[in-house]
């Protein structure tokens, strides 16, 4: 935004033409403080005089001082001038009222049609407040009136990427430097375009022109580290995120980024302190809110009650900011066509993708009379694997650049019976958004492993195995469990074969671990210790981005070397591609599985590339994942109850290598025929389990007291828990 201008004399004003002319010059020479001076004698004498208060307004800008007050005199004792009306709205942006703000610069607009400074700012309010669609148009107007305004052409650049036009946004942001070569924001706006398009090299280089111009861009030091972050590059991100906050210690978007790096480094009371700071700093910044909880995940010691504590505060706090829906046009019958909802930002090559396609695919085979499927992505863009998933739907409305009423909205409109979140506390979630409640019944599935707190969430889906009823109490929604798993993934469309146990032709046994690395904590660590101690000549295989960090490679190395494992016994290794990745367990005998957040993923295609994994029970739906894979993979003797029993377990199966052969060379097709990748059957179990969430919800519209009977085996058990049935 433009700093406030006083070029305008006023009407009815009592200081003389003369008294005007001087506070103007002194404006124009930039004596900021004389200026403040100067006009607060003059309004002694003059108290109603709108010039002399927007004079005055513009000066405390200038210093750095608070003009709310005296911007707000000026544009009411100068209600036809332009200028002070959009005077008035800078100020009101720069203390954060954007819906003020944009009312201000609406009445200027209307004042004076052509203000092109006005539409611009108006576009930057109407941003901050989600309305990305009216910000474009307005920044539109302002180039129709001076078309080479570099600020609006970079603007517009910021608010086409949050509506998902990518390649128009770096179009833009091109057209501003075109303008203004040395213009640092627009140099930001373009690297944010870039990262989004996956050029992370040219992000890079955009971030230090624009830190080249101005070294103290707080956002660029932040974007540049989130960058970094990606490429792996975790020290300089922290370095990066910590420049940022020297420059504003209040940044919240740079304290929750620095929290989520240095979880990736594993200093998780670090990054505790960096989630809880941010949100000291604005207590409704949802995301470090997920954040937070999401790292509790990691954490040994935790209380269940304290968590659940923890998620209902997130809840409360979604739900003060909701207006929530309670009534909906959806006809109560319950043997409809469902129209259904999935609300995520990883329908991509991400796990939740490759749990998601082939069940989509089944259900919309199998019951595309029963099931309709409609598609609210978070982010913009995809890939192949998104292409798949979106043949398998009935419509794909992009949730990106919608504000939590616009997107619940849209989604009610949309007549959506029931709505699916995909999420829970990770990456790109629209939570804060469910507690509007636009849909009758809404579930959570598939990418979270605890309660998500919103009390406007009906359902958690879970399974017998992971979820036992002692644990119900934990959740604020109602726990329904499917009959077998509530995992089905999809078999990996790469060409690549189980290869002979590595052990046959080394002479030895690897154990492999390929989990993010945040999982292997010291608990978890001296008891692989213990495992590398008693099965002589073993060896480690650790796989994931972080060891690609030189820091966190010294660190595992002394974290293992304390517990008396020599460096020679460690293979690690960073990122690779999904073919990469996939063909690295062909040099793992044995997975082993860390706690309490155990693998998922990672499991099943350890397993599917024939490598079995050792994992430990636990009582949380979290903890008990690897017990849910493993029995519905028919490996219930991999399960070990305790530390105790898990080193025993790994002695036993590492020592006999012709069975470890054996099962190895068979396990891809015992899994294929296993539960936890027989599509059709689980589609039967989804379609029954929503379809009796359904017949709860119409039953109750229409006045019934309990759920019509339905056998267990075909919709799961009825809901249970203390929570409230928020539908």
């Amino acid at each position: 935004m433009n700093r406030s201008g006083i070029n305008t004399l006023v009407k009815g004003g009592a200081p003389t033409t003369a008294e005007c002319n001087d506070l103007v010059a002194l404006f124009n020479a930039g004596y900021f403080e004389e200026l403040e001076n100067r006009t607060r004698i003059l309004l002694e004498r003059c108290p109603k005089s709108g010039f002399a208060w927007k004079v005055l307004g513009v000066a405390l800008q200038s210093q750095g001082k608070d003009a709310l007050a005296a911007s707000e005199k000026a544009a009411q004792f100068l209600p036809e001038d332009a200028q002070a009306h959009y005077n008035f709205g800078v100020v009101l942006q720069e203390h954060g009222h954007h819906d003020k703000a944009v009312k201000s610069y609406s009445r200027a607009l209307e004042l004076k049609s052509d203000y092109a400074e006005a539409h611009c700012n108006l576009g930057v309010a109407l941003k901050e407040l989600g309305h990305f669609d009216r910000a474009v148009a307005s920044y539109r107007q302002a180039l129709e009136i001076i078309p080479n305004l570099a600020k609006a052409h970079s603007n517009l650049g910021n608010a086409l990427r949050e509506l998902g036009q990518l390649d128009d946004a770096v179009a833009s942001c091109i057209r501003a430097l075109e303008i203004n070569p040395d213009y640092a924001e627009a140099h930001n706006n373009l690297g944010i375009a870039q990262k989004d398009l996956g050029q992370l090299d040219k992000a890079v280089a955009s971030y230090f022109r624009a830190l080249e111009i101005n070294p103290d861009y707080a956002e660029a030091h932040n974007n540049l580290g989130l960058v970094q972050k990606d490429l792996g590059q975790l020290d300089n991100a922290v370095a990066s995120y910590r420049r940022a906050l020297g420059i504003r210690p209040d940044y919240v978007d740079a304290l929750n980024s620095l929290g989520v790096v240095l979880q990736d480094l594993g200093q998780l009371d670090n990054a505790l302190m960096c989630y809880r700071g941010a949100l000291e700093i604005e207590p409704d910044f949802y995301k470090a809110y997920s954040n937070l909880l999401f790292l509790h995940n990691y954490q040994t010691e935790q209380s269940a009650a304290v968590l659940l504590d923890e998620a209902r505060g997130y809840g409360n706090q979604v739900a003060r900011k909701a207006r929530p829906y309670t009534e909906w046009l959806n006809a109560p019958e319950s043997e409809k066509c469902l129209r259904v909802g999935l609300v995520s930002g990883d329908l991509r090559n991400h796990p939740v993708g490759f749990f998601t396609e082939g069940v989509l695919a089944a259900l919309a085979s199998n019951f595309s009379e029963k099931l309709e499927f409609i598609a609210y992505p978070t982010q913009s863009g995809g890939d192949k694997l998104t292409d798949r998933i979106k043949a398998c739907c009935h419509g794909w409305r992009s949730a990106v650049g919608l504000s939590d009423e616009d997107l619940a909205r849209r989604i009610r409109e949309d007549n959506i019976d029931i709505l699916i979140d995909l999420s829970g506390h990770t990456a790109h979630n629209r939570l804060p958004m469910f507690a509007w409640k636009p849909a009758p019944v809404q579930v959570s599935w598939l990418g979270y492993f605890a309660t998500t707190g919103v009390a406007a969430m009906d359902y958690l889906i879970a399974d017998f195995l992971t979820v036992p009823e002692s644990e119900e109490a934990y959740f604020t929604e109602k726990v329904w469990r499917l009959p077998e798993t509530r995992l089905c993934f999809t078999p990996p469309e790469v060409e690549i074969d189980v290869s002979p146990a590595p052990s046959l032709s080394n002479g030895y046994v690897t154990f492999g671990c390929f989990n993010n690395l945040t999982k292997i904590n010291e608990v978890v660590v001296a008891l692989w210790a213990r495992v590398l101690k008693a099965v002589p000549h073993s060896r480690l295989f650790l796989k994931t981005k972080q060891l690609q960090e030189s820091s966190v490679r010294q660190r595992i190395l002394e974290l293992f070397s304390s517990h008396g494992i020599d460096s020679q016994r460690l293979v690690l290794e960073g990122w690779s591609t999904r073919f990469e990745y996939l063909a690295a367990y062909q040099r793992v005998d044995i997975s082993l599985d860390p706690f309490p957040f155990p693998g998922g993923t990672t499991s099943v295609e350890g397993l599917w590339m024939g490598v079995p994994v050792l994992t430990m029970t636990g009582q949380s739906f979290l903890s008990r994942q690897g017990v849910g894979i493993l029995n519905n993979a028919g490996l219930p003797e991999w399960v070990a109850a305790d530390s105790d029993d898990y080193l025993a377990k790994a002695i036993k199966h590492a020592s006999d290598l012709s069975r470890l052969a054996t099962l190895r060379s068979n396990l891809r097709y015992q899994l294929l025929a296993s539960p936890l990748f027989n599509a059709s059957s689980f589609a039967g179990h989804f379609e029954a389990a929503l379809r009796g969430m359904w017949a709860h919800w119409c039953n109750k519209k229409r006045g019934a007291t309990v759920l019509s009977a339905r056998s267990e085996s075909t919709i799961g058990t009825l809901p249970g828990g203390s929570a409230a049935d928020s539908g």
